[in-house]
């Protein structure tokens, strides 16, 4: 028996991906608002990335940490969405092992470094609010050094696990994925394994990065929002809430687009299979398309660099 699972398992090199098995038909009509939010996602983070590298003025770290995560999201983006839309324009299913845990390592890492950043930004919003005699002593270009390779190296060692536990298994259940990309509970149904661990691993070291995130930046924004309360000065109140305002809002796009994705996933008998799927994917592409449209609209020295790129060309 052990001799035929190794070979039925040596059979496997690649898996396929089934996007929305119950809504073949409407795919293409699909792929025109995704194609959209792609092409808006990489444009508007690619043009924040060069405005912030060409004006000094926003050399600082502040638009660092947004540069990070502009970078994670353009990752995040080409990670995922090309795949999809070429399996609904040309019917591009396969997906090679390598590039299947490949897949599933970047979107497990890329997603908390994404949410430690925005700790990272809401300590350095609670710094310059709270603490802002001291802030250009504490938020230095080394601390935002530093807390990129934190940011990086933290995220990616307690990720790394969840596609290597994955790989390990013996695939002798059928090759075919429900789903457009390479998820860790997708893929290791196909096993013949027992999954226990490999679920449990990726629940707890999720919840473990996101929730630490979570709490640390609640914790930020309470300090934040007791400083203000005490402010008397006439429009200081306002100054301040505008200098975290952008970034909030990023945190609820991102945290509002998670917790229904794990609220239609936890009731996923009631819910079609492939609404968790579809929401899988647009967290994929709101997020990255509206961060740097908000900070764009927000941020005056964001304007004034736009304004002189488009004289520039």
């Amino acid at each position: 028996m052990a001799s035929s699972s190794n070979d039925s398992t040596a059979l496997i090199s690649e898996f396929l991906l089934i996007c929305f098995p119950n809504y073949q038909s409407w795919q293409h009509w699909l792929s025109l608002p995704l194609s959209l939010l792609f092409l808006l996602a990489m444009g508007a983070n690619t043009t924040l990335l060069i405005i912030i590298w060409l004006e000094a003025s926003l050399h600082e770290p502040m638009y660092y940490l947004l540069s990070l995560l502009s970078l994670l999201d353009i990752v995040l983006c080409l990670t995922v969405i090309p795949k999809v839309l070429a399996i609904f324009w040309f019917d591009l299913r396969p997906i090679s092992f390598s590039a299947c845990f490949l897949q599933m390592f970047i979107m497990n890492s890329f997603l908390t470094m994404e949410s430690c950043t925005f700790m990272v930004m809401a300590y350095d919003r609670y710094v310059a609010i709270c603490h802002p005699l001291r802030y250009p002593s504490i938020i230095t270009g080394q601390f935002v050094v530093r807390a990129a390779v934190f940011v990086i190296a933290r995220n990616a060692l307690f990720s790394l696990p969840v596609p290597i536990l994955s790989a390990r298994l013996r695939y002798c259940a059928g090759n075919i994925i429900k789903n457009c990309i390479c998820t860790n509970l997708s893929v290791s149904k196909l096993s013949c394994d027992d999954i226990i661990f490999n679920r449990l691993y990726q629940f707890v070291a999720g919840w473990t990065l996101l929730g630490s995130d979570l709490i640390l930046i609640v914790l930020s924004y309470s300090f934040i929002l007791k400083v203000v309360i005490r402010i008397k000065a006439e429009g200081a109140v306002a100054k301040a809430l505008s200098t975290c305002g952008s970034h909030f809002i990023l945190i609820l796009f991102f945290s509002t687009v998670l917790l229904v994705l794990v609220i239609t996933n936890l009731a996923r008998e009631r819910i079609p299979p492939d609404v968790p799927i579809l929401l899988n994917i647009l967290h994929h592409l709101i997020p990255p398309a509206l961060n740097p449209i908000v900070y764009g609209v927000r941020t005056k020295e964001i304007k004034q660099g736009i304004q002189k790129l488009l004289r520039r060309l």
